[in-house]
């Protein structure tokens, strides 16, 4: 029983938090992680459009960003003695949730964990919701580990997260 648990992380605290979540249920269920982290159409669009003269540099940066986040977190998975294996998708064929089913079905998954901002009303139709996404096209379960009431109010104002925050 989900002994193949997916992990889309982005390096914010949302995202930490739904690792650390699945962590504690892989250590439960004897199960591995694949973590995954993605450089899709949206998050590379919104970078590049401060450095549109830049797109090949900005690519670039996006990459070895997103391996830097990944190494980190499967450091913190190999740390609580989980085994974890890491993918980095750069594919410009699709947004984040495409992305993360395609995933789901290639390894095959068993389950996803996913930490999202719980975002409501406005702030969800603005900012959008990829976890609502991924809620609606994954082939197989997802967990959403919600951050704590208020996190994100606290976090702006200590000037904390991740400009590339996706759920």
């Amino acid at each position: 029983m989900y002994s193949k648990i997916l992990v889309p992380v982005d390096g914010s605290p949302t995202s930490t938090r739904g690792l650390d979540e699945a962590i504690q249920l892989a250590r439960l269920t004897h199960g591995k992680l694949r973590l995954l982290h993605s450089v899709d159409e949206l998050s590379f669009m919104l970078a590049a459009d401060g450095y549109a003269g830049f797109s090949g540099d900005v690519w670039n940066l996006l990459h070895d960003a997103g391996a830097e986040i990944l190494e980190r977190a499967g450091a913190r998975v190999r740390a609580a003695g989980i085994e974890v294996e890491t993918v980095l998708s750069d594919s410009m064929k699709g947004r984040l949730h495409d992305l993360v089913t395609a995933e789901a079905l290639k390894w095959p998954a068993e389950l996803i964990v996913l930490g999202t901002h719980g975002r409501r009303g406005v702030g969800r139709m603005v900012m959008g919701s990829d976890a609502e996404q991924i809620l609606r096209s994954a082939p197989v379960p997802v967990l959403l580990v919600r951050e704590p009431e208020g996190a994100e109010d606290a976090q702006a104002s200590a000037g904390a997260g991740h400009p590339a925050t996706k759920a």
